[in-house]
């Protein structure tokens, strides 16, 4: 079984800001493979299903981003997952707006997210992908991180949510190498 892990913060609150990329694209993973992400549980919204032939776990943490890695840890602990059938998406603002990279290991950067992950599993070898989000031009790094897109920058975050969905699927079907080649430009 993969476990494909969207980074984000839970609530109304936090909607479409440049920090829930990674849940929105477990949302749309969800509705492209017919999948509920309902269930409750691991302190996390998870629903199971399949691509392809491939079983897979879908997972939003609940515990907001900076304590992701204790929702991740619990799974793992719980299903007896490998690292590497775990895929982390989230935002990078190291990355251009419109760009994702997809790595099979890593360090975290400064995303704290990716930190609490790291510090809870114990390595940083796991596949990831990262949706750019683009670095602020003036305002705070956690301000610019939970605002919202601008109107005009809504289409290009959504085709990236898009292709880093597609680049999720493409590494459950036929590996990380392959999804590198294909998706990292």
């Amino acid at each position: 079984m993969h476990i494909i892990v969207g980074l984000g913060n839970p609530g109304k609150k936090y909607e479409a800001t440049r920090h829930n990329v990674g849940f929105e694209t477990i949302d749309l993973l969800a509705k492209r493979n017919n999948i509920k992400v309902k269930q409750l549980k691991h302190k996390a919204l998870y629903g199971e299903g399949h691509i392809g032939e491939k079983k897979i776990m879908l997972v939003k943490p609940q515990t907001f981003m900076n304590l992701s890695g204790q929702s991740l840890l619990d799974i793992i602990q719980f299903y007896k997952i490998g690292t590497e059938n775990i895929i982390v998406i989230y935002d990078d603002v190291d990355i251009e707006l419109g760009s994702i990279r997809i790595r099979e290991k890593g360090s975290s950067g400064s995303h704290k997210g990716m930190k609490s992950i790291i510090y809870q599993i114990q390595t940083d070898e796991f596949p990831r992908v990262r949706i750019g989000i683009g670095a602020p031009q003036f305002e705070d790094l956690s301000d610019y991180v939970l605002s919202k897109f601008p109107k005009e920058e809504i289409p290009i975050i959504l085709e990236s949510i898009e292709k880093a969905a597609l680049a999720c699927e493409t590494i459950v079907t036929d590996g990380v190498l392959s999804a590198m080649n294909k998706y990292n430009g």
